[in-house]
């Protein structure tokens, strides 16, 4: 009877033991929910589109805009704009504003009487300006082969720049140079195109 019973007790001991030894083996995972007022602190997100006034971004590290426009204009014209008029180009030609250029008459050299005004006011100015020295260039219409237009618009380069030592201007104030037919201001093929390509321009510098 004794061995029955004592049968019947570990029987129920051991079922104990294995029931908690079971529910000691799971464990339920929680998700954690944070509370109000529990939040982490806000940090700076590397994809934040804000800017500090000031800060230094790649897209701002090239040239000032402002200031390459401000650098086009001289003198108070806009010279990319005026300067490509016709009506710029038939005064001035290709000379500084504050010169006249003169014209020629076909394959000549010689400083027409009705350009004496002009280089006289050029003369003027440069005696006014002791700082100014000027480049004179040399032009040609395209009629003729480009080495007879070279030497050509040199000749008219260099008698204006002897008339303009005659008239008292310092001679090592003068450059010349000659584009001949290389560097034509109007593009069309008639009388008054050419008759405006035959010219000497005042450079100052």
């Amino acid at each position: 009877m004794k061995t029955v019973l004592t049968r019947l007790l570990l029987i129920a001991l051991l079922s104990v033991s294995l029931a908690f030894i079971g529910g000691c083996g799971k464990k339920s995972l929680e998700t954690y929910q944070p509370k109000a007022g529990d939040n982490m602190p806000e940090g700076k997100s590397l994809t934040d589109g804000a800017r500090t006034p000031g800060s230094i971004y790649e897209e701002n590290m090239g040239p000032d805009q402002e200031g390459l426009d401000a650098g086009s204009s001289q003198n108070g014209f806009d010279a990319n704009a005026e300067q490509n008029t016709d009506a710029y180009k038939r005064k001035y030609g290709r000379s500084s504003k504050e010169m006249l250029p003169i014209y020629f008459n076909f394959d000549q050299a010689t400083i027409r009487n009705d350009q004496i005004s002009r280089i006289e006011a050029n003369a003027q100015y440069l005696k006014d300006n002791a700082a100014s020295n000027v480049v004179i260039e040399g032009n040609c219409d395209e009629q003729g082969t480009n080495e007879y237009n070279l030497a050509l618009g040199e000749r008219r380069a260099i008698n204006a720049k002897r008339y303009l030592v005659e008239l008292g201007v310092d001679e090592f104030r003068i450059r010349t140079t000659s584009y001949g037919e290389e560097r034509p201001l109007f593009s069309g093929q008639n009388d008054d195109d050419y008759a405006q390509n035959r010219r000497d321009d005042f450079i100052l510098e």
